[in-house]
């Protein structure tokens, strides 16, 4: 098993902000994060297979 992401980690993975992950979230957009707490984690697999999933690519 490997170590849950916090949302600077994710951040830093994305190469986004920190507010913009927040923002997401608020907006049921992003990878999945579970609520520990009052911190939110995600699964590091989470992350990249939404990162994988996206579409839309930089021309």
């Amino acid at each position: 098993m490997s170590k849950l992401w916090g949302i600077d980690d994710v951040s830093n993975y994305l190469g986004v902000p920190v507010g913009t992950l927040y923002q997401w979230r608020s907006r049921g957009y992003g990878p999945v994060g579970r609520k520990i707490g009052k911190y939110v984690r995600f699964k590091p697999d989470d992350v990249e297979r939404w990162f994988d999933a996206q579409t839309e690519g930089v021309a």
